[in-house]
């Protein structure tokens, strides 16, 4: 082999050059300029073909397993700036109850998510309860949260209110209508049917109810609870006493709000969690054996002037009708109504009457220019068709 002459220099390979192995191919000679330019052409056009079909692929995969969302297992829906999206069922799970086949400690789990999210700052929750007879399309249930849309700075305590439904069809439309939903597991109770007045079923659904709120309180957290066949006008929170420990609604008021002769309304009413509210609600509970047959707001009338009250240190208020009125004793003012009540009326379709019939006159009200509002008190209109019960001189429980 020739020896380089001095002048000449050899060529060093670097250690990430080709070179030639014994078993690997010689390197290829570079590419000219048209090679070069027909490759580039072939890749553009290779990645213009596969790039649409990879979109149109993952966009089919993802709407194929899109996921189902609960109420209770998402971040609260006002902190993302919209409305929550409603919960698809397959119709042919339709009659399937999954709640009957969770265990009470995944309800407790539940219970407590759906009560955090819910709550104000202060742990104080708003709490309904709804059944199939209800929660039909346009029934009982629609009316109730209308009326917080159609109300004075009512419509921002929809994200406070728990719906707590008895049955399956119930749980269903909640989920279609609100944000926050909870099924209450029932066993072998069909509370899906409406239940008429002072009937064993409804007996049995108000103490289940009872029962339930007393343990809302024992996880610390405070509540109004309304029936859902109460419209709501205007926040009711400015009208509640700072040292009320339960405070009540009325049948009848006789104008003072710690006088035990006012007639309580179950239907509505404010509670605070502390030991007071917690051990009063175990006593009305199982007050109900010592009063067979009668419901809860009968109990409470019965048990209100029991020694026990004063001697666990509960404060009772008894709200005024001129806020918290009803068909029994309606508000006399528009001006100043909180809520109103669908009570002292029986069956479904008379409750349904009523409240539209309340709705018309809120929404004639509110279409009043604001000098006719202050002009005087104003009333209700005159096209109900039911009969208000005067309480003037009548104490059932005296």
């Amino acid at each position: 082999m020739a020896r380089p002459l001095p002048n000449q220099t050899v060529a060093r390979t670097s250690a990430t050059s080709l070179r030639h192995f014994p078993g690997h191919s010689k390197p290829s000679l570079p590419l000219s300029a048209p090679a070069l330019r027909k490759a580039a052409a072939a890749l553009l056009l290779a990645a213009a073909v596969a790039l649409p079909c990879a979109v149109l692929y993952r966009a089919e995969v993802l709407d194929a397993v899109q996921p189902v969302q609960v109420g209770w297992d998402r971040g609260p829906w006002w902190e993302r700036g919209q409305p929550p999206p409603a919960v698809v069922v397959p119709e042919e799970d339709g009659d399937v109850d999954p709640a009957a086949a969770d265990d009470l400690d995944s309800d407790d789990l539940k219970l407590e998510q759906v009560l955090q999210e819910a709550s104000m700052d202060n742990k104080t929750i708003i709490l309904t309860t709804l059944n199939a007879a209800w929660a039909s399309s346009g029934s009982v249930i629609d009316l109730f949260i209308d009326s917080f849309r159609r109300g004075v700075r009512t419509s921002s305590l929809l994200r406070h209110l728990v719906i707590i439904t008895f049955d399956w069809k119930a749980y269903k439309r909640c989920m279609k209508i609100h944000a926050y939903c909870f099924a209450l597991a029932t066993e072998n109770v069909d509370f899906s049917q409406e239940k008429r007045f002072l009937t064993a079923g409804y007996l049995d659904m108000m103490w289940k109810r009872l029962d339930f709120l007393r343990l809302v309180l024992e996880k610390g957290y405070s509540f109004i609870f309304s029936d859902a066949d109460i419209t709501w006008f205007r926040n009711p929170f400015p009208h509640f006493y700072p040292d009320g420990d339960f405070q009540i609604a009325c049948d009848h008021y006789v104008g003072n709000a710690t006088d035990l002769g006012n007639i309580a309304n179950g239907g509505f009413n404010y509670v605070r969690s502390n030991n007071q509210s917690i051990e009063f609600y175990k006593f009305w509970y199982s007050s109900r054996l010592r009063y067979p047959g009668y419901h809860d707001q009968d109990v409470f009338n019965f048990i209100k002037h029991d020694p026990y009250i004063t001697d666990i240190g509960l404060k009772i208020k008894f709200l005024s009708t001129t806020y918290f009125g009803g068909i029994c004793e309606p508000s006399r003012d528009l001006n100043k109504v909180c809520t109103m009540h669908a009570n002292c009326c029986i069956g479904l379709q008379s409750k349904l009457h009523d409240l539209r019939v309340i709705m018309e006159d809120w929404r004639n009200y509110m279409s009043m220019p604001p000098s006719l509002k202050r002009f005087g008190a104003l009333s209700w209109g005159g096209k109900r068709g039911y009969y208000i019960i005067n309480f003037a001189n009548f104490d059932a429980f005296s």
